[in-house]
């Protein structure tokens, strides 16, 4: 299959069932997302119950996360990921049928919310551990995780885009209703795939041991432990901004659904620019340098955005701020699949996810709760300065690359 040199893991059939999967159901778990987001200001008007809702979302990934990620390393990810979709799909069956029938209340959606959290802990490592086997050439690696990346952030372009003419229109039911269906297409990917996974080796060491090796491991490669902590003290305390977009669109910028949508899109279409960016990236390149100027990208974006009442320029500081988040994420991603041992992948992936996914959910209760108090666009002015300040401080640490690779590869 010829291919342009950004494609070329999709020439591989498991990767390519894989990607068309998981697209269809990203677009649908993006549409709930928004539909969840929109439905409980709807109801509450409170910026502080949306942090306390993307914090029962989220805190599980970071309590879980490490021993998911022990157990990954144990088990069959192929089989873990199968299981932790079809769960993730009766999760939204039963939301959905929840508010169909009108019996939704806040603290329901708040355990479902905790429910979701509790099955991305064991579905993002095992699913970012079997990314290496879906691919025969090893050295396409980079640009698997990349296209990955191309399309989670081209379903957050559609999945917001649609969800805004559908709430609009028919309400909040439709786009639960379409999130359920849509895990069909990633569970029926992943029965097609014809995956030849090495055999594991029965680990002596219970669980919990595997998961202090994962910490031990990190103590002893700096490069992916700095990276690894940028992530985490960015995720705690500049990605959360995005809790407050409803009420951006509703006080803000005096809008309505329609808004929020326009909101949540344009920041799709700056992380599909940024994930563009990343597949087209030529080898050799420093990837802790584009971890680091990246992730001040979006820092000083998200700065100037916050009290920027034209709403055309917001949408164009959040479409840069998103493309330079994307391009850390998915930096800090290549860097760590590229440089970690085999044996290890599972366990420090899991610590990378828990750093990623896992500090939003205090950084979201910390903003609602700011917001509740001092305004929304105070607390995203505080959140650009303190990801400035964070990343100035690590600019010196990058510059001392040489080292830290040379240490990495000991």
């Amino acid at each position: 299959m010829n291919l342009p040199l950004s494609l070329r893991a999709l020439q591989y059939y498991n990767f390519r069932l894989y990607f068309s999967g998981q697209a269809i159901s990203l677009i649908g778990t993006w549409m709930q997302r928004i539909a969840v987001s929109w439905l409980v200001y709807s109801v509450t008007h409170s910026a502080l119950m949306l942090g306390v809702v993307g914090f029962a979302g989220q805190i599980p990934v970071m309590l879980l996360s490490p021993y998911a990620g022990a157990f990954t390393d144990r088990h069959s990810r192929y089989r873990i990921l199968l299981r932790t979709q079809i769960a993730a799909m009766l999760q939204a069956g039963v939301l959905t049928l929840m508010v169909m029938k009108g019996f939704y209340n806040i603290p329901g959606i708040i355990f479902l919310s905790v429910v979701l959290g509790v099955i991305n802990a064991f579905d993002t490592p095992a699913r970012q551990a079997l990314m290496i086997v879906l691919i025969d050439d090893k050295s396409d690696l980079p640009n698997a995780i990349a296209l990955n990346s191309s399309m989670v952030t081209l379903a957050r372009l559609l999945g917001p885009a649609a969800a805004g003419i559908l709430l609009s229109s028919f309400g909040e039911s439709i786009c639960f209703l379409i999130n359920f269906l849509s895990f069909i297409a990633v569970i029926v990917s992943l029965l097609l795939m014809k995956l030849k996974i090495p055999e594991r080796k029965k680990q002596q060491e219970n669980i919990w041991e595997g998961l202090v090796e994962g910490y031990n491991y990190l103590k002893h490669h700096r490069g992916i432990r700095l990276a690894i902590l940028l992530m985490a003290l960015t995720s705690f305390l500049v990605m959360p901004y995005s809790t407050l977009l409803p009420v951006y669109a509703k006080t803000v910028f005096k809008g309505d659904v329609t808004t929020y949508s326009w909101l949540n899109s344009i920041s799709g279409l700056g992380a599909l620019m940024g994930a563009i960016f990343m597949t087209n990236l030529k080898p050799g390149r420093s990837l802790p340098k584009i971890i680091v100027y990246s992730s001040l990208l979006m820092s000083v974006s998200l700065a100037l955005f916050s009290f920027t009442s034209y709403f055309p320029l917001a949408l164009f500081l959040l479409m840069l701020g998103e493309s330079g988040m994307l391009a850390q994420i998915a930096a800090t991603n290549t860097y760590i699949q590229t440089n970690v041992d085999e044996k290890m992948r599972g366990r420090v992936i899991s610590y990378y996810v828990m750093a990623f996914q896992g500090m939003q959910p205090i950084g979201s209760f910390l903003i609602g709760f700011s917001a509740h108090y001092i305004t929304a666009p105070h607390t995203v002015l505080i959140e650009g300065l303190a990801g400035i300040v964070t990343i100035l401080f690590f600019i010196p640490l990058v510059r001392k690359k040489k080292a830290v690779e040379a240490e990495v590869k000991e």
